[in-house]
């Protein structure tokens, strides 16, 4: 059940509101965007994600008596504006990005339609799902690509703020991740879970042997066992005698990985345990994965780096008012702003793309109204919510394979996570009349 929302706002907004309402243009159209004017540094792509999570919040983005009363008794709001949010209900449109879908810096990843007073109180709401959601799932799409295919487990449920933990294992997931540790999100939202067991427990057995034999007599030969606790190759010669050649991993948190890898892959097979994989924990981000690329490891699990959006805990996305009506059913202008280093394109904007033969990702531009798109190019977004109730909700499996599908879009050189700049800028096409 999705929790009522309507305080999940900054005071500023209320502050605009509240103006709004005194002077009658609360009523007025308009259109926010949603876009990032950078990616952050070095990154050549971005992961949209979180609209899944934000559109519920919308539809529940309300105000009680209560709420009502704290706000006037603070001074936030006056009773005109007070009467206003007694009735909130978000009763506009929004297009989106598909949720999963890349972005770069200008792309219009959400476009949100309706009066000036019901679209400024959705600003910090957004914002907070849309950065963090996108900041995780952006940097786990950098990790899945340099694993190559090996599976990542999330587990950073316990580097972030509760709640967040959710949210990180969901875009997680969506980006490509295989599982979770976080069972919460397992239930929420059907992601495979899994985990290990800690150093903790074998240290509260009276011997290693003793550990294992537990662990497996609980959960099956097919578990994973933490071999590092003491010494690695002890580790593994102890349980592989517990649970035999039919021991499903083994897991390694500490030391030189590849090294560490290498040498326990060679002691498996010569044990037999040649279906045994290697697990390696440890403070991974794409960087680690990509140099352990030539390492017999057959997958990772990955904690602080995904949670905090490997360095990048944010993705900057800014919401800007870009057309406004005078009046109550007036004709929308454009707005914009003109301040130093943040300078924004006004106008309600439809975000296009062109593809090579090969349908690998060429262009992505964007028109509004008195503007064509270039001949053979796709619209970007999608209607994701009309009259305030959603209409586009895939679940996370449609949303993974599209996302799978959206990296497979771009070329090697793009999918890179070495340093580099944008693959893309999203531009304005030409200034014709719109025939599209």
């Amino acid at each position: 059940m999705t929790e009522r929302t309507g305080l999940l706002t900054d005071r500023y907004e209320l502050t605009m509101l509240d103006s709004w309402v005194r002077d009658g243009s609360a009523g007025h159209g308009a259109v926010f965007e949603v876009f990032a004017r950078r990616l952050p540094e070095g990154r050549r792509y971005g992961v949209l994600a979180g609209l899944g999570r934000l559109l519920p919040l919308i539809e529940a983005f309300t105000f009680d008596a209560h709420d009502v009363a704290w706000l006037t008794e603070q001074g936030v709001v006056g009773e005109e504006a007070a009467a206003y949010l007694r009735d909130f209900r978000f009763g506009g449109d929004i297009d989106a990005y598909p949720e999963g879908d890349l972005y770069f810096p200008g792309s219009p990843v959400l476009t949100v339609r309706g009066t000036l007073g019901e679209c400024i109180v959705l600003e910090t709401l957004v914002l907070s799902v849309l950065n963090h959601d996108t900041a995780i799932a952006s940097a786990a799409a950098r990790m899945v690509t340099a694993a190559a295919g090996r599976p990542i487990i999330e587990m950073g449920g316990r580097r972030t703020h509760e709640q967040a933990a959710i949210a990180t294992a969901r875009a997680a997931y969506l980006a490509g991740f295989a599982s979770t540790s976080n069972l919460a999100a397992g239930l929420r939202y059907g992601i495979p879970t899994v985990g290990t067991a800690a150093h903790a427990f074998t240290l509260a057995h009276e011997s290693e042997e003793a550990a294992f034999r537990s662990q497996v007599e609980a959960q099956g030969a097919g578990t994973t066992l933490l071999v590092d606790t003491y010494d690695i190759a002890d580790g593994i010669r102890t349980a592989v005698r517990v649970a035999g050649p039919a021991l499903g991993a083994v897991r390694i948190d500490s030391g030189d990985l590849a090294d560490e890898a290498a040498k326990a892959r060679a002691l498996l097979d010569e044990l037999g345990a040649t279906d045994t994989r290697v697990v390696a924990t440890s403070d991974l981000d794409e960087f680690v994965i990509s140099a352990l690329a030539d390492a017999p490891i057959d997958g990772y699990g990955v904690g602080t780096r995904v949670a905090t959006g490997s360095g990048h805990p944010t993705a900057s996305m800014v919401y800007k008012l870009v057309a406004v009506s005078d009046d109550v059913g007036g004709p929308l202008r454009p707005v914009s702003k003109k301040s130093k280093d943040k300078v924004s394109v006004g106008g309600h904007k439809t975000a296009w793309r062109e593809y090579d033969d090969a349908g690998l990702l060429l262009r992505e531009c964007f028109t509004v109204p008195g503007t064509t798109a270039p001949a053979g190019a796709q619209r970007v977004q999608v209607p994701v919510m009309r009259g305030g109730a959603t209409v586009h909700a895939p679940d996370p499996e449609e949303i993974r394979a599209s996302t799978a599908a959206a990296l497979r879009r771009l070329p090697p050189e793009a999918l890179s996570v070495a340093a580099g700049t944008p693959y893309l800028t999203v531009l304005a096409a030409s200034t014709e009349e719109e025939t599209a």
